[in-house]
């Protein structure tokens, strides 16, 4: 990993002081010439950030007041691009980590790790890196998504749309009429879909859909 400078402002965006005032020491421990401010608000956060030089990393708590779930961070990606935004979360589940970086997270922090974690995880992202929990490092959930999305790619842009009509359970003569096609040609598709998904039944294949939130 590549030596990260050390931080010369941070913004500790979080409801609880109890969670901003440790989290300002662990800081100040490692950081002693740090400028710490702290926002209790998305709206405080605004004003923060507008009030001059950008920090170098902004810590913000998933459930902040004044925003909705990832509401907050998708407007600070937008507002600020080039800010480094950790979100920070008593609780987590590998769904929501997943989500806050596909929403521009530079991390997710759990609030129940150590020290001396915590200290690692900003030196990674300060050093331009994402920093993701150990224990979801290995992500099979993940994993087996990207396996059902490689396979769904594989398809034509017919077999596509005829896997969207299946997923909204239509029947095959739904599926010939809705796309002027014949029942004959409706089949051929449904069992190419089949054999591409390596399943064995529509019903399966529709689950296998919708494990990835495909509609067509």
């Amino acid at each position: 990993m590549i030596a990260a400078a050390p931080p010369d402002k941070v913004l500790i965006v979080d409801d609880h002081a109890l969670v901003r005032d440790g989290l300002r020491a662990i800081l100040l421990a490692q950081f002693p010439d740090c400028e710490i401010t702290e926002a209790g608000d998305f709206a405080e956060a605004l004003e923060r950030l507008g009030d001059g030089a950008e920090p170098d990393i902004v810590l913000l708590d998933l459930n902040i007041p004044g925003a909705s779930r990832f509401s907050a961070l998708e407007q600070l990606r937008k507002d600020f691009p080039s800010l480094p935004l950790v979100m920070v979360s008593g609780s987590y589940d590998r769904a929501t980590v997943r989500d806050a970086l596909a929403a521009g997270a530079a991390g997710f922090l759990p609030k129940t790790l150590d020290r001396a974690t915590i200290l690692e995880a900003l030196e990674q992202v300060l050093a331009g890196e994402i920093y993701v929990p150990q224990e979801m490092q290995h992500d099979p959930e993940a994993e087996e998504e990207n396996a059902i999305r490689e396979l769904i790619d594989s398809l034509t842009p017919q077999q596509r749309v005829v896997l969207g009509h299946l997923v909204a359970g239509r029947l095959n003569k739904q599926i010939a009429f809705d796309l002027d096609i014949s029942m004959t040609t409706v089949k051929a598709h449904v069992s190419a879909i089949l054999c591409k998904l390596n399943v064995f039944s529509r019903t399966q294949a529709v689950i296998l859909a919708n494990k990835v939130g495909f509609e067509g």
